[in-house]
């Protein structure tokens, strides 16, 4: 967990590690840099903390955490605190209570915040233009844009982007490079040992030590490469059909290499699912995988979407039609006890929806009373 220090008498966080020499009495400590912003304090200068991995608090409520996982995955960029309350079951205003008590910031005020610190990452490691990295953060306009980035960094985007530092600017041989900050403990190896053994031919490739696979953005190719960055990241190059929306890419993309987990994650959870009950799913992809040309590294499908599974015999047709119908949702935002029955009522065995329930990192209730 990251603890960012903030000083009274400057008005600015810092994350750990930083070289200021704060007197302790002037000190506060926040969980989240979203909390330190709602408090008024601006991010430091000096050691950038919008640049290191942040997670929600460990002893946050299961309910707090389906809250932003929904806000992490966009429920936010084009809806109201009343649609992730809705999705929840429970009101705009007790969902704000809870952020408040267990988080230190509204809903609305976190995504501002995770939206505000990944368009200063791409205003530091990339050469887009303001519009686009407006637009690839899940900014609605620019004038929304350009009032977040005020409220949060004190600073136009124009004028940030000046500030940034010649080491900064990252360059690759095609493909959008983004960093992806984690934590001291992560191992890429361990990740990437996990992932190899999962991989399915045609949609993911592991060469050496970089992880490559295709997706489909509404409809249209892509492929990520993810591979060693630095003592504190992982670099990431996107090859997209557009920019909009760049943030939710990263996001899953970290999700999928387990940056902020225990173990990796999912691209796709309806593939994750598919995944741990199929006896081929390479012989699915090859019958029913949008086929994709020239990416090279045997990738040459798009893992199949729901549709065209349903037509499937078995288990795999019955999580599709299941998925399709509405009666299993792998968005993260179920409680684990109504995924896990979900999936037995799609006659998933327990042990795979064990691993589907892990990997799409659905964790047993916490108790909303803790503290």
């Amino acid at each position: 967990m990251t603890t960012y220090s903030a000083v009274r008498t400057t008005g600015i966080y810092c994350r750990p590690g930083c070289g200021a020499k704060p007197l302790a009495e002037n000190v506060r400590t926040f969980e989240l840099a979203a909390s330190a912003e709602a408090a008024g304090y601006r991010a430091c200068l000096r050691c950038r903390p919008y640049r290191v991995a942040g997670t929600v608090p460990d002893d946050a409520p299961e309910l707090v955490c389906r809250a932003v996982r929904l806000i992490i995955d966009g429920l936010l960029d084009g809806a109201t605190e009343d649609a992730v309350g809705a999705r929840l079951g429970i009101s705009a205003r007790h969902l704000r209570r809870l952020f408040r008590d267990h988080l230190g910031v509204t809903p609305d005020g976190f995504a501002r915040s995770r939206r505000a610190h990944f368009a200063r990452r791409l205003l530091d490691d990339t050469d887009l233009g303001i519009a686009q990295v407006a637009f690839a953060s899940g900014f609605g306009s620019l004038r929304q844009f350009n009032r977040a980035m005020r409220e949060v960094f004190r600073a136009a985007p124009s004028d940030l982007r000046a500030r940034r530092r010649r080491s900064d600017r990252l360059a690759a041989d095609g493909g959008l490079p983004l960093r992806m900050p984690f934590a001291p403990s992560y191992d890429w190896d361990a990740t990437l040992a996990v992932l190899r053994a999962d991989a399915v031919p045609g949609v993911e490739s592991i060469v050496d030590d970089t992880y490559r696979r295709t997706i489909t953005l509404d409809g249209d190719p892509g492929m990520l490469e993810i591979g060693p960055g630095g003592a504190d990241h992982l670099l990431l190059r996107a090859h997209l059909p557009h920019w909009e929306g760049v943030i939710h890419v990263v996001e899953r993309a970290a999700r999928l290499v387990g940056i902020d987990r225990e173990s990796p994650g999912a691209w796709a959870p309806l593939e994750i699912a598919v995944n741990a009950v199929a006896d081929d799913a390479a012989a699915l992809v090859r019958r029913h995988g949008t086929p994709i040309a020239g990416l090279g590294f045997g990738l040459i499908h798009a893992f199949p979407a729901a549709e065209p599974l349903a037509v499937e015999p078995g288990i795999v047709g019955d999580l599709a039609r299941a998925v399709l119908a509405g009666r299993l949702r792998l968005d993260g935002a179920e409680p684990a006890e109504d995924l896990l029955a979900a999936l037995a009522a799609a006659g998933v065995p327990e042990p795979a929806a064990d691993r589907i329930a892990r990997r799409l990192g659905v964790q047993r209730s916490k108790s909303l009373s803790s503290p």
